[in-house]
């Protein structure tokens, strides 16, 4: 499955960005999606994920400001980002996997497919 992501841009601390993340090739219905970020210096971590059944995780920073969802339909998971913070600047990637289990879905390294990312850019 091919995996992009957008979406991304600069926006004022406080404000909102939706990014989206399109499948390609196959359905993305039985996949587990995860968001993931990477800022200049840093170690890519672990942001949101959805699972088939629609049950969502998240980072604790992230929590109550990002959710997460998904469009079968439409192919499409979804990251909304409310009450953005300048530390939430970052390439947010979106990853997929058929066969994560649920220990593993924060990790980046158990994820077989990647998308492109997009730069999300939050000024104070």
């Amino acid at each position: 499955v091919q995996l992009q992501a957008c979406g991304g841009g600069l926006v004022q601390a406080g404000g909102s960005l939706r990014l989206s993340c399109s499948a390609s090739g196959r359905s993305f219905s039985s996949y587990v999606v995860g968001w993931f970020r990477q800022a200049p210096g840093k170690e890519r971590e672990f942001v949101a994920a959805i699972r088939r059944g629609g049950a969502t995780y998240y980072a604790d920073s992230e929590k109550g400001r990002f959710t997460i969802s998904r469009d079968n339909a439409k192919n499409t998971v979804y990251l909304q980002m409310n009450s953005l913070k300048p530390e939430d600047t970052a390439v947010y990637y979106c990853a997929a996997d058929q066969s994560i289990i649920m220990t593993s879905i924060r990790s980046a390294q158990y994820y077989d497919f990647w998308g492109q990312g997009t730069l999300v850019t939050v000024s104070s």
